[in-house]
């Protein structure tokens, strides 16, 4: 029966479907019962695939030793040519992040600095294994923690969850059913599957299977649910300069799905790109603001739920203090959690810092961290999704969370 489930999966994802249930029990018929209107809560979360660099992000300017590891590529004191934008006195905002400011002076942005996973991979694979699947150091293990949320939150149509993606993130896999948006302009294009000669062999073709004919019945919902709530965005879109923006774009259409009738409660997103072995200038100059014009994107399109929405913005590792002989930084340990959203208490970069002094980095290189990923996760579960401390330790079993970030919800 497995292999029958996976490849109606691979099938559905092979005709160009843009939504399809996934998961290893996402054939069983769900009780939704979530009611159709009244206030909900939101989480996006956006994994910044390649190591962002959260020293340039969110810069110690008043920490000597800053600039004395990167001589050349440390981002300037503010007041300077292309000068980080203080924040508090001590951090400072990468200057390419500018369109954000609003939203920390609305304290609607907060960091949370020396962040990062317990286990000590410099691998990306590993570490994005780890931070996905939010048991780090476990490899055998079955599915991520945003799909063990969704198990603990009550059943919704089938896009209360989606991922931005053709395929199913580590994050994401799991027992719950979640849907897939398929990234870029024809997200609502007519494919094959929307024939209905095709449609109705399906139909025909899974009718005595009870398992795979609900899947079947609730991926081609999915579908059209998306296709209704998304045409006019897609009209839109494709007649605007924003709408080029690869991120802004699924970041518009992620926004409209969760204030639609397609109730989508949480939702993944990726952006890759943030290896920065050499000239990371460059690199940072070109992809932030392509990043903060999506977030700002987000914020906006999300218009009245905004205020019942946390956005997470997570790496699965830092960069070394100290530049590298090529105008950039290598694989590191600690780094900074970024949070968005009308729900969030900013204005603020939380976190124990511990400074950049030779003896307080982890093994003399990189930033130590101070708080376990999890920690910040496990609060925004706690405050923003009331969820209970035994359906948190579901999302992070083995986890106990030490109180030591709180208030992080307004």
């Amino acid at each position: 029966m497995m292999k029958r489930r996976n490849f109606l999966t691979q099938m559905a994802l092979g005709m160009g479907a843009t939504l399809v249930p996934v998961g290893c029990n996402s054939l069983v018929a769900q009780n939704f019962n979530f009611p159709s209107s009244g206030r909900r809560q939101r989480l996006v979360t956006i994994l910044l695939r390649g190591a962002v660099d959260g020293l340039s992000v969110v810069s110690p300017h008043q920490e000597a030793n800053y600039y004395q590891a990167r001589p050349r590529i440390a981002i300037p004191y503010p007041g300077e040519q292309a000068g980080a934008i203080d924040l508090d006195g001590f951090f400072g905002l990468h200057p390419q992040l500018s369109e954000l400011i609003p939203l920390w002076q609305r304290k609607n942005l907060a960091f949370v600095h020396c962040c990062g996973s317990p286990e000590s991979s410099r691998s990306h694979f590993e570490a994005q294994d780890n931070i996905e699947s939010g048991i780090p150091g476990l490899k055998s293990a079955p599915d991520g923690w945003l799909n063990r949320l969704l198990g603990t939150l009550p059943k919704d149509i089938p896009t209360q969850a989606v991922n931005v993606g053709n395929t199913t993130p580590r994050i994401l896999q799991g027992n719950q059913a979640v849907a897939h948006l398929r990234p870029g302009k024809n997200v609502s294009k007519p494919t094959r599957v929307d024939r209905p000669e095709i449609n109705s062999a399906f139909a025909s073709l899974y009718q005595k299977n009870s398992e795979l004919n609900q899947a079947f019945l609730e991926g081609n919902q999915s579908r059209q649910i998306i296709r209704k709530e998304l045409e006019k965005e897609m009209m839109a879109a494709s007649r605007g300069a924003g709408s080029a923006n690869k991120f802004a774009l699924s970041a518009a259409q992620v926004a409209r799905l969760m204030v639609s009738d397609a109730r989508t409660q949480l939702a993944f997103m990726e952006v890759g790109g943030w290896d920065s072995h050499v000239n990371q200038k460059s690199l940072l100059d070109r992809n932030l603001p392509n990043l903060a014009k999506g977030l700002r994107t987000l914020a906006e399109e999300l218009g009245d739920i905004y205020q019942d929405t946390v956005i997470l913005v997570i790496s699965e590792f830092g960069r070394t203090v100290a530049e590298n002989g090529n105008l950039g930084t290598d694989h590191g340990r600690g780094n900074a959690m970024w949070l968005l959203g009308g729900a969030i208490n900013g204005g603020k970069v939380y976190g124990e810092w511990t400074g950049l002094e030779e003896a307080d980095l982890h093994q003399k290189r990189d930033l130590r961290i101070t708080t376990d990923f999890r920690e910040v996760i496990a609060t925004v579960l706690k405050e923003h999704l009331e969820l209970s401390d035994t359906a948190i330790a579901q999302v992070f079993p083995g986890f106990t969370p030490t109180g030591k970030i709180t208030n992080l919800i307004a």
